[in-house]
């Protein structure tokens, strides 16, 4: 094994540009807007700035009347952004100049197997996501002319080195993953032609001037690919902050399709945006209570060396 464990992190220089990423499938509820304003507190206690990028990959479920709702939400809520919104939809051509990069040094290869394929064959890696086998990789020229020829449309997958990719998270602390037995080789386009997330949020974050990147700790096991994407693009990386998920009970994160805790109810419990945020900042540790309160209050007591200790617990905060 090829270890190379490395601390990513942004150029002394840059101004800190952080984002709201949010998915147009719904309203947001209490887990979005608690890991939208850690990013915000995390940016603008840096004197950095917000980008608004509408992560609309998934054309089906992404809906125009939620894309209007979510900018007025985060308003609401006093989420400030400086720069967007940025649609993904806009970007296809920014996405295949870097897939095709990734192509024509031989990293990628089609991938034709099936959900149940994958099902069958892959094996779950510490609860978070399944090792892809490597399959398709082994493929001969004629074994995959022969799908092709059956209808069988191909995915792409990125080839993975048996190497490890560590960074320091400044929620989590230090993180390290194999590539190639933690993850297997994974997909930077479907098969129906869509580009997918971690070759689309790579490619934008470092168009927008994205370095602070905060999102929920589900996503951490997805970071060493991207810090590999980034390093075989040749872009720059990014600071990160997995923060915990609020769950509606242990082991169940909260919903847009549950509707739990949504905004619109939110508001009809608390009243206010900022009874709403400061609740969430009483029980996530990010205030000492939960009384009602601005993220430009919050601000003022804000500490991004206290954000490794400051959650009562750094994966999961029972919503109440």
């Amino acid at each position: 094994m090829n270890a190379s464990p490395r601390t990513p992190g942004t150029n002394a220089q840059a101004p800190v540009v952080g984002r709201f990423a949010p998915s147009p499938t719904g309203r947001m509820h209490a887990g979005n807007i608690f890991c939208a304003l850690v990013a915000w507190l995390v940016a603008k206690s840096q004197n950095g700035r917000m980008v608004l990028r509408i992560e609309d990959l998934d054309r089906e479920r992404s809906k125009p009347c939620f894309v209007d709702a979510v900018q007025r939400d985060f308003a609401r809520l006093g989420l400030t952004w400086d720069a967007g919104p940025f649609f993904q939809h806009d970007r296809d051509e920014a996405y295949r100049a870097a897939f095709q990069s990734l192509e024509k040094r031989g990293l990628v290869y089609p991938c034709y197997c099936t959900r149940a394929d994958l099902h069958a064959a892959s094996a779950p890696h510490r609860g978070e996501k399944p090792v892809y086998p490597g399959t398709c990789r082994r493929l001969t020229d004629a074994e995959r002319a022969r799908r092709e020829r059956e209808g069988r449309s191909g995915a792409a997958r990125l080839v993975v080195p048996d190497r490890v990719v560590s960074l320091h998270d400044l929620v989590q602390g230090d993180y390290a993953q194999n590539l190639a037995a933690d993850c297997g080789d994974f997909l930077v386009r479907r098969a129906d032609g869509a580009f997918a997330y971690q070759l689309a949020v790579v490619v934008d974050d470092a168009d927008q001037g994205v370095n602070s990147v905060v999102r929920g700790v589900d996503l951490l096991c997805s970071t060493p690919q991207q810090i590999y994407l980034q390093e075989l693009l040749r872009l720059p990386h990014a600071r990160y902050a997995h923060v915990p998920l609020i769950v509606g009970e242990l082991n169940r994160r909260l919903s847009k399709r549950d509707r739990d805790a949504a905004l619109d109810e939110l508001m009809v419990r608390f009243k206010t945006p900022e009874a709403i945020i400061g609740h969430i900042a009483g029980i996530t540790g990010l205030a000492p209570s939960a009384d009602p309160i601005t993220p430009e209050a919050l601000l003022a007591e804000f500490s991004l060396e206290r954000l490794q200790g400051i959650f009562p617990d750094p994966m999961q905060i029972l919503w109440r």
